[in-house]
């Protein structure tokens, strides 16, 4: 399994990213996908998840500002970011777990991840 995160650059608070992260190696459809992030001098955190059937989860601090999706035809899961803040500089990561029809909120539940993507909001 391989996943591999892009989208990631730098934007001015109150600016949008779309972060995309492509999956090989598998059936898409039947995988939870998620994103986490590391801030520099921070431990890694829970993002965002998608269920392998839509559902959708996010953290408090990018609840209403950020929107997961997922294209199983492309076996790409997105994360439109809106509303940036300075907060939100961090590497981000895709990641999935590797048993089918399963997520979670922490990252020990995620077996597969990808190479992380930079994001720098600036102030």
């Amino acid at each position: 399994v391989q996943l591999q995160a892009s989208g990631g650059g730098l934007v001015q608070a109150g600016g949008s990213l779309r972060l995309s992260c492509a999956a090989s190696g598998r059936t898409f459809s039947n995988y939870a996908m998620g994103w986490f992030r590391q801030a520099p001098g921070k431990e890694r955190e829970f993002v965002s998840t998608i269920t392998w059937n839509g559902g959708t989860y996010y953290a408090d601090s990018v609840r209403g500002r950020f929107a997961i999706s997922r294209d199983n035809a492309k076996s790409t899961v997105y994360l439109q970011m809106n509303s940036l803040k300075p907060e939100d500089t961090a590497v981000y990561y895709c990641a999935s777990p590797r048993r089918p029809f399963r997520s979670g909120h922490y990252d020990h539940e995620y077996d597969y991840w990808g190479q992380g993507t930079l994001v720098t909001v600036s102030s």
